[in-house]
């Protein structure tokens, strides 16, 4: 999985007003768990783009006062208004420490079913899922070739051994569906009205 480094300061003070006073130098207020303590630190707010603006998953190498902590990002609070990030809250990875993440899903291929005048459903642009931090996957690629009109695609036929679903295997996370035009044609008597879709 790709990493991106954030840099920060650790925070001696975690007051309101020192809080405050972080944010109206756009920094962001940060904590880091699942080390033997938490660790508070601040970190500029454009340090989270290319983490939180992206659909890519990410782990984060956050380098703080000289100290390499690998992490994942845990929960993000954004302000109300003005969508400014408020507050940021990770995760330190240990190789033998199961991590929880969401994933983005893939598709590939072109469904038997879009071919035929379907149309293609997708319940999940992101799974959440749990493994450990080297079998983190970049991206879950589901190939929905062999989907028919009707047919669904659920958690359970993508498992994998590297990682745990957070999902229920009854989950739908692709579905072809009966399109509008291919009723029409279907009550129309089958007309071979090809419906690009």
């Amino acid at each position: 999985m790709k990493s991106i480094t954030i840099q920060g300061a650790k925070r001696e003070s975690v007051g309101k007003k020192s809080t405050k006073a972080l944010r109206d130098a756009e920094l962001v207020p940060c904590v880091v768990y699942g080390g033997k303590e938490a660790l508070s630190f601040s970190t500029e707010e454009k340090s989270f783009k290319n983490l939180v603006y992206t659909p890519e998953a990410h782990t984060v190498e956050l380098v703080i006062d000289g100290e390499t902590i690998p992490a994942v990002l845990q929960d993000i609070q954004f302000h109300p208004i003005t969508d400014r990030i408020l507050h940021a809250d990770f995760y330190q990875l240990s190789e033998d420490k199961p991590v929880i993440m969401d994933v983005p899903v893939r598709l590939t291929g072109r469904a038997k079913g879009v071919v035929a005048g379907g149309a293609l459903r997708q319940s999940f642009r992101k799974l959440r899922l749990k493994a450990l931090p080297a079998n983190l996957p970049d991206e879950i690629v589901v190939d929905v070739t062999p989907l028919r009109i009707g047919n669904k695609l659920y958690i359970g036929d993508i498992k994998n051994e590297n990682y745990t679903f957070m999902h229920p295997d009854n989950a739908v996370v692709v579905a072809v569906k009966m399109s509008r035009n291919a009723m029409k044609n279907a009550q129309a008597g089958g007309m071979d009205d090809e419906d690009d879709e």
